[in-house]
């Protein structure tokens, strides 16, 4: 955390001295009095060259616009989910969801509506479900969650912090993790409703906002029964509602095989709550014959603890934690351990 302070310190003295470079252009009276008043620049004057303090200003202000990834930052002013419409109208075809407090690119303004982009979804949001500008930079800093980006593919993720600390899964490159604490050569992160280490050598740490959630159609390909294509988007309405540990409720909260039980309970197939016994359902299926509806299951030293179901290209719908509630991952957001196949 120390970088992040000494960089901070560091563009703050590099604008007071490129302050202090610029007005002594005009008199050599005011260059005294700034430097009487504010010595810190002078000092640095002296030893730091005026455009090195200027270029790293301005690549701090990058730097900052990266944590969020956004141009022109727009953030969700909702108490759940703000609708994303294909047309600037209330009748417009739904075409994502953006959560509270999600992030998303502002890119135009037409009669009442935001055209943004967010994640992989583009379409229009009510412009007065949205914050820009100032405030929408507060809340963001505000409500940005402390990310660990994989950096490298397989990386362990393991139960303490420490290099002999059994491996618990591994993760993709690219994956983002849920940071809890930085402890040296080790990152806290959240996975799934445990904490969990990964080395800090193999993330990269970065604030994030939570991004839209595509509804277009998935395209399943051959063999796909209506019934998968529906139990999909029945599922998907469910997205950001409470993870509760033991719950059941799609609506007031559940926890992942809860979520799942529920799921499939609308579909005629009656599971267990406990992802271990769910795992003894229905028939095993490989990862790459995996098809909507079908359950994918995680695992811990071999012992399974979390349950999602595939929705299609390469990606689960699942409770994960009480953070996220209800998200969509990707399939390989964690190994999966094993599939099964419940749905006739």
């Amino acid at each position: 955390m120390q970088i992040w302070k000494k960089l901070g310190l560091t563009v703050v003295f590099c604008v007071l001295s490129a302050g202090m470079t610029v007005n002594a252009g005009f008199t050599e009276s005011n260059v005294h009095s700034a430097g009487q008043s504010m010595g810190v620049g002078g000092l640095l004057e002296e030893s730091m060259d005026p455009e090195a303090c200027l270029e790293a200003a301005q690549n701090a202000k990058e730097t900052r616009k990266k944590i969020y990834g956004y141009e022109n930052l727009g953030v969700a002013r909702v108490n759940d989910y703000l609708n994303i419409r294909k047309d600037p109208s209330e009748n417009g075809e739904l075409v994502g969801k953006l959560p509270k407090n999600g992030g998303a690119d502002v890119l135009s303004e037409e009669n009442g509506w935001y055209k943004i982009k967010s994640g992989k979804v583009t379409g229009y949001v009510r412009a007065d479900y949205m914050v820009t500008g100032e405030e929408a930079r507060n809340l963001a800093d505000k409500e940005a969650t402390n990310m660990a980006v994989c950096n490298s593919g397989g990386l362990r993720v393991r139960e303490e912090g420490s290099l002999d600390a059994p491996v618990i899964t591994l993760v993709a490159e690219g994956e983002e993790l849920e940071v809890v604490d930085i402890q040296d050569d080790w990152v806290k992160i959240m996975l799934d409703d445990e904490a969990a280490y990964v080395s800090a050598d193999y993330v990269d740490i970065a604030k994030k906002l939570e991004k839209a959630v595509s509804l277009t159609e998935l395209k399943y390909g051959q063999g796909v029964s209506d019934i998968r294509v529906d139990l999909v988007n029945y599922a998907k309405q469910f997205l950001g509602n409470p993870y509760v540990w033991g719950g059941t409720s799609l609506t007031k909260g559940a926890d992942c095989s809860g979520f799942v039980l529920s799921i499939m309970k609308k579909y005629g197939v009656s599971l267990p709550h406990h992802s271990g016994s769910q795992a003894q359902c229905g028939k095993k299926v490989s990862l790459s014959e995996a098809q909507p509806g079908d359950l994918v299951f995680y695992a811990k030293n071999g012992k399974i603890n979390h349950v999602a179901i595939y929705i299609g290209g390469g990606q689960v719908i699942h409770a994960s934690n009480p953070r996220t509630g209800i998200k969509i991952s990707n399939v390989s957001y964690r190994t999966p351990y094993s599939v099964r196949r419940v749905l006739s």
